[in-house]
């Protein structure tokens, strides 16, 4: 053979007994079969073989068992994103006709995607109360499908009485999904609420991966986790069909994060959940938003799922929000936060740098906002800088906004 063929049939082939902390990262659109019969044979869906670099590679496969494990489940997929994964709950499982039910204090995104694309395939939502098993009861009809949950609630940190809403879900015989992102696997166990009296768990869990598991603030991913042989089945077939991968160096970036995420987790608990009780003594907050803290909307429920034996003190996201005055306008919040300067403006979480974002909540609650005071909503994302300089950034911008401390 020529030399240019040589590179690429060459015969030498690495040996196989190589063992290392990290997974290799294997990289492939192409996958190569022995022969005809085994390309007519491969099963990809059970990972017992490799038949497409899209289907699952060594690399993926490993980061797929091991947030299975994580999040108490049995299936887990990759996608690009938190929000695809969502997208792809609702779209392997929801068709035209069918109504989707979602949070008020949900992630934004998912009820934007229900109010755009799904409404535009023929498929109905509605909001519910969090905060109300009983509004979602009287919500739920014959064409409801699907019933999105969240703990906590995306910026004002709600904590739901998740065991009481799967239990309704299941008893209507409705599909329940869960955004993990903020309880990552650690905080509590999804599908499995209630240990003591019986397994109840919901159907399935959605996480951005972008947050915790990645931890550095530069990988975008999502996973869905199932318990259910079925469902796997439905949402591997469409994940198939509708060609979402991830990168095997992105996949890799996560493996080498997952073995540290739980240290870090308590490391940004321990730190939010102290820089949240110093919040409360500060004049310019009317209220603090974390689950943890007693007067925060669902904290006894929080205390229920989170708070163990085994974790006397429970554990919580490294998140806590502040409602700002009423009496403070908006361009005042506006400069509080560009005055931080250890805080950095920008959205997500979980990484190594503390970030800061004000929001309008009446621009996207649906329902009752009667639990929190009026005002402007600061949402505090705890990095792993030392806390007391925090305060002190806190303290700084304050001053600095001519607000009081």
């Amino acid at each position: 053979m020529t030399r240019s063929t040589d590179l690429i049939h060459h015969a030498y082939q690495p040996p196989a007994e190589f063992e290392a902390p990290q997974v290799g990262v294997f990289k492939a659109s192409t996958v190569i079969f022995p022969n005809v019969a085994a390309m007519r044979t491969r099963e990809w869906m059970d990972k017992s073989a490799y038949t497409y670099g899209l289907h699952g590679t060594p690399t993926t496969f490993t980061l797929e068992e091991r947030l299975a494990t994580l999040e108490g489940g049995t299936h887990c997929l990759l996608t690009p994103s938190g929000l695809a994964a969502i997208a792809h709950v609702d779209f392997a499982l929801l068709k035209t006709g069918d109504e989707v039910l979602i949070p008020d204090n949900a992630y934004v995104p998912n009820k934007s995607l229900a109010e755009g694309e799904l409404a535009r395939f023929g498929i109905t939502h509605q909001v519910y109360d969090p905060l109300d098993v009983n509004d979602l009861a009287a919500r739920i009809t014959e064409r409801t499908r699907l019933v999105w949950l969240e703990a906590a609630g995306s910026v004002t940190m709600e904590f739901p009485d998740l065991i009481a809403l799967v239990k309704l879900c299941k008893s209507r015989g409705v599909l329940c999904a869960l955004d993990n992102t903020w309880g990552a696997g650690l905080a509590f166990n999804a599908f499995d609420l209630t240990p003591e009296q019986g397994e109840l768990g919901v159907d399935l869990t959605i996480h951005a991966l972008t947050k915790y598991p990645s931890g550095g603030g530069d990988v975008l991913m999502g996973s869905i986790v199932t318990r259910s042989d079925a469902l796997a089945r439905v949402l591997k077939l469409s994940h198939m069909r509708l060609g979402t991968g991830v990168g095997a160096n992105d996949a890799e970036m996560v493996l080498r994060s997952l073995a540290s995420m739980p240290l870090r987790y308590q490391a940004q608990d321990t730190a939010a959940r102290g820089l949240a009780t110093w919040c409360l003594s500060q004049a310019a907050f009317s209220q603090v938003l974390h689950p943890a803290l007693s007067a925060s909307p669902g904290h006894r429920h929080w205390q229920q799922l989170c708070v163990t034996p085994q974790n006397p003190q429970g554990l919580a996201a490294g998140i806590f929000s502040v409602v700002m005055d009423a009496r403070f306008p908006a361009h005042q919040v506006d400069a509080f936060c560009d005055s931080l300067q250890l805080f950095k403006i920008g959205y997500s979480w979980g990484g190594p740098m503390s970030l800061v974002m004000p929001y309008n909540m009446a621009s996207s609650r649906k329902r009752s906002t009667g639990h929190l005071q009026r005002g402007r909503v600061v949402r505090f994302c705890i990095g792993l800088e030392d806390v007391s300089d925090l305060q002190r950034d806190i303290l700084q911008a304050l001053n600095k906004a001519g607000l009081p401390s």
